[in-house]
């Protein structure tokens, strides 16, 4: 598996984050979906990585520049028929270790509440990642889990 920066201008990255997008508008009500768009990842606050598995796309994930010291991981998703076989692992320690590199002294992120985003509970507490208030913008949301680790 190849995981780099991404420019986010291939037709599969478009069509696996409108994947992503719609799978969580169907998983959340309006108000508690915090996913980004194509144009929220092209931001400059952001940098993207795709996962490829002999050229295809079966990964992606974010981190959104917070403040100097605190980014946000965004946009974690796996392909389907290849969840529980470690892209999300290897990514996510991959993203860990880049924010360390970059400066970031915290890394945060939102998650789902509901049973269908369990394995990704489960997956950031294996990482460190521990549960926390509502940081940056975010506020209390019974749809909403807010975890953070130092890095």
């Amino acid at each position: 598996m190849d995981i780099v920066v991404d420019d986010l201008s291939g037709q599969d990255v478009a069509e696996f984050l409108a994947a992503h997008v719609g799978q969580m508008r169907a998983t959340s009500p309006p108000e508690s979906k915090h996913a980004l768009d194509l144009d929220g990842l092209r931001k400059p606050e952001v940098t993207f990585w795709t996962v490829r598995d002999g050229g295809i796309l079966v990964g992606c994930g974010a981190v959104k520049e917070l403040d100097p010291e605190h980014a946000e991981v965004k946009s974690m998703r796996t392909a389907p028929d290849r969840r529980r076989g470690g892209v999300a692992s290897r990514l996510l320690a991959h993203i860990v270790a880049e924010a360390g590199r970059m400066g970031y002294r915290r890394l945060s992120l939102e998650t789902g509440s509901a049973e269908f985003f369990a394995p990704a509970r489960a997956l950031y507490g294996k990482f460190g990642f521990t549960y926390c208030a509502p940081f940056a913008d975010y506020t209390e949301d019974p749809y909403s889990v807010f975890m953070t680790r130092t890095l």
